[in-house]
């Protein structure tokens, strides 16, 4: 039998609060994360701004023995993951540890400590890397590390679908719970890509944006769009079956209703022309909620404020929902925190979340100059009260990968 799946807990790392209620007031009071970057010197590089993680220490979370043997994208979900558990209430010593699991993501893992020890390998030769050097960088070491510290002993694994890893980390996650293969699940993303080389290497891919004004910089779905803004943090869910969490008396934000994932096959950086794959994950998680596409009331879009993404996203949009596109309110938090490539699906679920639970509409900060390809209603620089019901989260990676999960309003 199938089981119902609800999301209990919340925690977030983002670069606009390091907490899920410091970081929902300012994304629905429309405030902008990014500026120029803090973390190295950036005059010579292409791009100049990013959506840095701010006043983050780990060692005021973890012990200093513990967070030096973590990579910053591990020290994100670690400390995410921890507020995720405690917001949940939690038992963590009656919880039954084989049906208990992880499912975290990265999209890039430990590019930091990579650089770092590779200046080492470069000034002092191969005998002084660090011995945590491997386990430091390789990406499923969150899912293994929060495992560890909570005892999950249950399903745990690592996505890696670029830009859609936090959403396929969710939708995994509900998927084993649905299919009665966990009770628990802590799930989510995490990246920490602002460094010299990650910066270089997605400006030579001709993706992020060259502007140098932190206001204009990411504007998604805009006619002067130019590129996206690199962020980091982490987003974690504590997902679990409703029969668990009513069993404890769990308070519950929100149900997973409908996952869908596909993959376009046409190109490594580019979209399919038209959108069909996004568009086919979309349905796929209406079908699986088993609803009418006219109930979907808001959806959280992946828009990265590249010019081909929106666009196609939005044709994507109008394939799936066909006339009713024109009367869904979309909107693209990227405007706000940038975009946190693995941990962005993570961070829109939680603002997904939040949406339902306050019945608020997240702004597009920014916008200003309407493109006439990109015609739909995206909420711009206000946000807007309404009744929501179902919330769909998209999240489009490189390699074709579209994931896409749809959330009720808790009821019984």
């Amino acid at each position: 039998m199938e089981k119902r799946v609800v999301i209990t807990g919340l925690g977030a790392i983002t670069p606009v609060g390091n907490d899920t209620n410091t970081f929902w007031n300012n994304i629905k009071n429309g405030v902008c994360g990014i500026d120029f970057i803090k973390a190295f010197d950036a005059e010579n590089y292409k791009a100049k701004v990013a959506a840095e993680v701010k006043g983050f220490d780990p060692h005021e979370h973890l012990d200093r023995k513990e967070s030096k043997r973590f990579d910053r994208f591990c020290q994100f979900a670690m400390v995410s993951a921890m507020e995720a558990v405690e917001d949940s209430k939690l038992d963590i010593e009656s919880v039954e540890k084989e049906r208990f699991g992880v499912v975290i993501g990265s999209g890039i893992g430990g590019i930091g400590t990579i650089e770092k020890q590779h200046s080492v390998l470069e000034e002092k030769g191969p005998n002084r890397i660090t011995p945590l050097f491997i386990p430091m960088i390789i990406s499923n070491m969150a899912a293994g590390n929060i495992a560890i510290k909570f005892g999950a002993k249950g399903p745990c694994s690592n996505i890696v679908t670029a830009c859609a890893t936090g959403t396929n980390c969710l939708g995994e996650a509900f998927r084993m719970i649905k299919n009665n293969l966990a009770d628990v699940m802590i799930a989510g993303g995490t990246e920490a890509c602002i460094t010299p080389l990650s910066m270089a290497g997605f400006a030579a891919a001709t993706t992020l944006t060259k502007s140098t004004d932190p206001k204009r910089a990411s504007v998604p779905f805009d006619k002067e769009r130019d590129g996206f803004v690199m962020g980091e943090g982490s987003g974690i869910l504590i997902l679990e079956s409703l029969e668990h969490a009513q069993k404890r008396g769990a308070k519950i934000y929100a149900e997973l209703v409908g996952y869908g994932f596909t993959c376009d096959a046409y190109h490594m950086t580019s979209p399919a022309p038209g959108g069909e794959g996004a568009a086919r994950a979309m349905s796929l998680a209406i079908e699986e909620a088993g609803i009418e596409k006219e109930e979907v009331s808001y959806i959280n879009a992946h828009g990265t404020s590249t010019k081909i993404n929106d666009k196609v996203e939005t044709e994507a949009i109008k394939k799936a929902f066909g006339d009713y596109a024109k009367n869904i309110p979309i909107s693209s938090t990227k405007s706000m925190t940038g975009h946190l490539l693995g941990a962005a699906g993570a961070i829109e679920a939680i603002i997904s979340v939040k949406a339902l639970e306050e019945g608020i509409i997240p702004p597009t900060v920014g916008y200003k100059v309407q493109d006439e390809e990109c015609d739909l209603d995206y909420v711009p620089n206000k946000a807007r009260k309404a009744e929501l019901k179902y919330v769909m989260s998209n999240s489009l990676g490189f390699g074709g990968h579209n994931a896409v999960i749809l959330l009720k309003k808790w009821s019984e």
